[in-house]
């Protein structure tokens, strides 16, 4: 997919300790074939002057995902958390109370409580056909 300057976007972070956590930017500009300028919308430079702004490959980026409304999340459904400025996949442990969740994050084997305004349906990038695919509650059960 191109992208054009101003469109909403996420950033994968592939770091140590930040593998498949995405951080939400605008593209900037493009740069060559496949690297954009991103300035990012929750990350601050080092010197804390403004918002971060690096040059990332075609590969690392996504269009910013479609919103899929939902008043419940399911028991093992898979799902995004916002949380320390991006989005990071964990699983729905369990409901506590009306509006938070217990969410289990494999990558760190941690169980954190959220509220239900910090999580959002997990959905895939299917980047050969430019278009988002969710998955079902009833495939998410572990």
């Amino acid at each position: 997919m191109k992208f054009k300057r101003s469109d909403q976007v996420e950033v994968i972070d592939l770091g140590d300790g930040f593998v498949g956590s995405y951080y939400d930017g605008n593209i900037m500009s493009r740069v060559g074939k496949k690297t954009y300028i991103i300035q990012f919308r929750t990350l601050l430079e080092a010197d804390q002057s403004g918002f971060l702004r690096e040059f990332v490959t075609a590969r690392k980026i996504r269009p910013q995902p479609n919103d899929v409304v939902v008043t419940d999340f399911a028991l093992g459904q898979k799902v995004y958390v916002f949380a320390n400025d991006g989005w990071w996949v964990g699983r729905i442990a369990s409901k506590i109370g009306k509006t938070e969740y217990l969410v289990h994050f494999d990558s760190t084997n941690q169980d954190i409580i959220y509220p239900f305004v910090n999580i959002r349906v997990y959905q895939d990038w299917d980047d050969i056909n430019d278009v988002w695919m969710h998955t079902r509650i009833w495939n998410a059960i572990l």
